[in-house]
C-alpha cells in the first residue's frame, strides 16, 4: 500500500482548532481525529497568525478516504469468500467420490487406536 498526503478541509481544520480552543488537550484532539501532535500545531499557529487567511486550500475529506478504504477491503473480502466457497464447494464434491468409488479411504490417522 502507497502513502499518500492526506488532505483536509478548511472546516475539518477550524472544527479541530475550536475543540483546541474550548479546552481539550492536544494529545486527545490529535488522538481523536488520528493526527499527528506536529499538524495540530500547526494549524492553530496558522489560524492566530491571520484566522481569515488561515487554510486556503479546499482538501479532501478523511470521510471520504477512509470510505474509499473500506470500499477496497470489501471488494477484496468478497473475492476471497467467493474462492474459498468454490474450494469448499470442490474438496465436497471430491469426498463424495471419494465415498461412491469404494468407500472412505484408510489413513495412518483412522488406524489408531
Amino acid at each position: 500500500m502507497s502513502l499518500t498526503r492526506r488532505k483536509f478541509t478548511r472546516e475539518f481544520k477550524l472544527a479541530a482548532i475550536r475543540q483546541l480552543e474550548s479546552g481539550k488537550s492536544l494529545n486527545r484532539v490529535a488522538r481523536e481525529l488520528e493526527l499527528d501532535r506536529k499538524v495540530l500545531r500547526r494549524w492553530k499557529q496558522q489560524f492566530q497568525q491571520g484566522s481569515d487567511k488561515a487554510f486556503p486550500g479546499v482538501g479532501k475529506a478523511r470521510e471520504q478516504d477512509r470510505e474509499a478504504e473500506l470500499e477496497r477491503k470489501i471488494g477484496q473480502m468478497t473475492l476471497e469468500i467467493d474462492f474459498l466457497k468454490k474450494v469448499l464447494q470442490r474438496v465436497e464434491e471430491q469426498r463424495l467420490l471419494d465415498n461412491v468409488a469404494g468407500g472412505t479411504r484408510s489413513t495412518k490417522r483412522s488406524k489408531k487406536k
